[in-house]
Formats: structure tokens, C-alpha cells, sequence
């Protein structure tokens, strides 16, 4: 994965900083030290990047060691990116209007410091900064005994970003259990690359109560497919390890399967597929073996969770009348200004409900984070929606 973004990293740790020196340091009466320990955190910058690239290998062991570099790169190299850019259109405009010139530095510098204190909030209280979005649904198809059913959709919890603050994790159970839901859906991505992640926090997580339990099912990262280091026999050993914990702390794990809810004689049926994304992410879902022996005389609401939501417009709207489908893995990109993220450029869906005549989708932005514990704006969010009969 870093050496796909090598030269990204690279431009963005030294152009800037050519940039800033050519046009700020290199004067004769700034201090040979003063320049000197301008560039020694970029010099570490890029010689860290490279050592990555070659020793790469998502084990937990090295977690520690990327998250710590991208956090150092965020909070150094993102800042002077974003005043070399508002520095060259300044001088743009300033050669259009030139009494824009004598702005521009203090205008750049603002930005810059800006991104920095956007970056400083991000990996500080952004991770466990949870809030709590609520949203109705309403259905003809929903039976009159399951109106005001209330599910809370959890997404992404990523378990190895909690390692800098794992008391988080009993915040967001008790968070969760004091919604006093009817269900508890969480829509993948438990881990980043490792079952390990999980070990710390089984106990936890086993406290997770609904009345009708605890419903989940698998994201991109829960195969171990990032996990390069392992075997595939490890793999597979540790995947189902995985498994065998989510039933073991009460889960209900829907593997292209279903359940059916009662209340007195009406029922509702929950859903879950295995991840279905576009390449290059697993697509192993299968709608038409989660249906298999889904009663389809009549009326049946049906919720169905899958964690990518590219599948909704691929698959479940044209081949099923599923009525809600919830689903998680964009994280907002875990950065998110106002309603506009980088997130909406690649998922039409990323967030929040959408609706396609009587059918919805429901975009949960997560909890965790798939490479650093980095939220802004994006924050942890666990989801309450409220059903009801139309």
C-alpha cells in the first residue's frame, strides 16, 4: 500500500519545503542552524517513507511504526502542502492584482496553520469525539407490531486504531446499550488485518445487549486480505479464529444468511451478506442464499446489511425489493468539512439515508480508522433508526 503512494509522499514531504526555502530561507541573514533544522524532519520524513516502503508489512508489530509516521507527516508535511498551494495561486492572482501581494504570505501562513490544527484535532479528541445520529424510516411493507422498532447501526470499529485509547471502547458499549435497542447491527470491518486486534476487547464487545440481539456480518478487512505477512493457511486459520469469536461473544454472524424477528404473528426478516465490492474488494456476496427460504408470499419487510454500498445500486435494487439496506465502509475518509468530503468523489453513497422511491440505503460513517486513529469533521458516530409503518 505505501508503495503505491511513494511519490505522493516524497512530492509532498520536499516540494513544499523547496518551495518555503527558495523563497523564505535562503537569504543570507537567515542562520545556517535555522536552515539546517528546517529540513532535518523532512530529510526523516522521506527517509522513513522509503523504509517503510521496503520493509512493509501490516503485522501489529509495525502498526505502531506506520501510524506513527503518517501522524508525523500529517502534522508536518500536510500544513506546508497546503501554504505552498495557496502561496503559487496567491502570486497567481497577485500578478492580476497586484495589491493582493502583500497578503498573500499571511494569507497562506493562515491556511497552513489552519490544516495544522485540523490535523492536531483529528489524532488528538477526534477519535473518540462520538456522536450519536438518529433517522426514521417508514415502509408499507413494515408490519403494524414492529412500529417504532428501533435498530443502532455500528460500522468500522477497526479495532487496531483503538490501541491509543482503548477505554473508548467501553464509552461506546455503554453508549450503544443505553440506546436500549430492539437490534444492534454492525456492518463490518472489526479488524484492520489481524484477529489479534480482537483479543483486548472480546469482554467488551460481549456486552453489546438488544432485545433481539446482536446482528453482524464481514467487511473488506475482516478477510485479512491486507494482511501480506501471513500464509494462507495462517490466514484462513486466523479468519475463522475470527469468526469463532464474534458467535462467542453472543453475535449473531450473517454469512450470506437470515433471520426472522417475531413480534406475536408478525415478523421481519434481518439479512446479512459477505463483503460485495468493486474491485479490488471481495465480492462474495450472495443475495439470492441469504433469501433462500424467505417467505415470499405477501408483503415482507426485509433489512439487509452490507458493509460496501456500492452493492445497493449494483445488485440489491435491480434483483431483490429489499426495502432498507445499511451499510458502512466509506468512513466520510474519516475527514469531512460541512457536508463535503473527499468520500463523495468515489461513493455516490457515503453518508446518511438515501432513498430510490419506497427503498433506502443507510451509509453509517464508522467508528474506527483503517490506518491511523485520524477522525475530523468524519467523527465516530454510532447510527439510531427508528422504523415505522406507513
Amino acid at each position: 500500500m505505501i508503495l503505491r503512494i511513494l511519490p505522493l509522499l516524497l512530492l509532498t514531504c520536499l516540494l513544499p519545503d523547496i518551495y518555503i526555502y527558495y523563497w523564505h530561507l535562503r537569504k543570507p541573514t537567515i542562520p545556517r542552524w535555522a536552515k539546517v533544522t528546517f529540513w532535518g524532519p523532512t530529510a526523516l520524513l522521506l527517509f522513513f517513507a522509503v523504509w517503510l516502503t521496503y520493509t512493509e508489512s501490516l503485522t501489529p508489530e509495525n502498526m505502531d511504526a506506520i501510524v506513527l509516521y503518517f501522524s508525523a507527516y500529517m502534522l508536518l508535511a500536510l500544513p506546508k502542502t497546503t501554504y505552498t498551494l495557496v502561496s503559487l495561486i496567491g502570486k497567481l492572482i497577485g500578478l492580476i492584482f497586484p495589491p493582493y501581494r502583500k497578503a498573500n504570505t499571511p494569507i497562506s501562513f493562515t491556511a497552513g496553520f489552519a490544516v495544522f490544527c485540523m490535523m492536531i484535532c483529528g489524532l488528538s479528541f477526534g477519535p473518540t469525539h462520538l456522536k450519536i445520529q438518529k433517522s426514521e424510516f417508514q415502509s408499507e411493507a413494515l408490519p403494524k407490531e414492529f412500529d417504532g422498532y428501533k435498530i443502532v447501526q455500528i460500522s468500522d470499529l477497526h479495532l487496531t486504531s483503538m490501541k491509543t485509547h482503548p477505554e473508548f471502547i467501553n464509552e461506546l458499549v455503554r453508549t450503544i446499550n443505553a440506546q436500549q435497542a430492539d437490534a444492534i447491527c454492525f456492518t463490518g470491518d472489526l479488524v484492520s488485518t489481524d484477529v489479534t486486534e480482537l483479543y483486548p476487547f472480546v469482554d467488551e464487545l460481549s456486552r453489546l445487549k438488544a432485545k433481539d440481539g446482536v446482528f453482524s456480518i464481514l467487511g473488506n478487512h475482516d478477510y485479512m486480505t491486507y494482511a501480506k505477512y501471513m500464509t494462507p493457511l495462517e490466514k484462513s486459520k486466523k479468519f475463522h479464529e475470527m469468526l469463532d469469536l464474534q458467535r462467542k461473544m453472543g453475535w449473531n454472524l450473517l454469512q450470506n444468511e437470515h433471520k426472522v424477528i417475531h413480534r406475536g404473528q408478525d415478523s421481519i426478516v434481518i439479512l446479512g451478506v459477505e463483503n460485495d465490492g468493486k474491485p479490488p474488494f471481495p465480492e462474495r456476496g450472495d443475495l439470492r442464499k441469504a433469501l433462500e427460504g424467505v417467505n415470499q408470499s405477501g408483503p415482507l419487510f426485509k433489512l439487509l446489511l452490507s458493509h460496501d454500498p456500492s452493492h445497493w445500486k449494483r445488485k440489491v435494487l435491480p434483483t431483490t425489493d429489499i426495502q432498507l439496506t445499511l451499510s458502512g465502509h466509506t468512513h466520510g475518509m474519516q475527514f469531512m468539512i460541512g457536508n463535503w468530503s473527499p468520500a463523495q468523489y468515489l461513493y455516490p453513497e457515503w453518508k446518511g439515508m438515501y432513498l430510490e422511491k419506497s427503498r433506502g440505503l443507510h451509509v453509517s460513517l464508522g467508528i474506527g480508522g483503517a490506518l491511523i486513529p485520524f477522525r475530523f469533521g468524519a467523527w465516530p458516530e454510532i447510527n439510531v433508526i427508528t422504523l415505522h409503518c406507513k
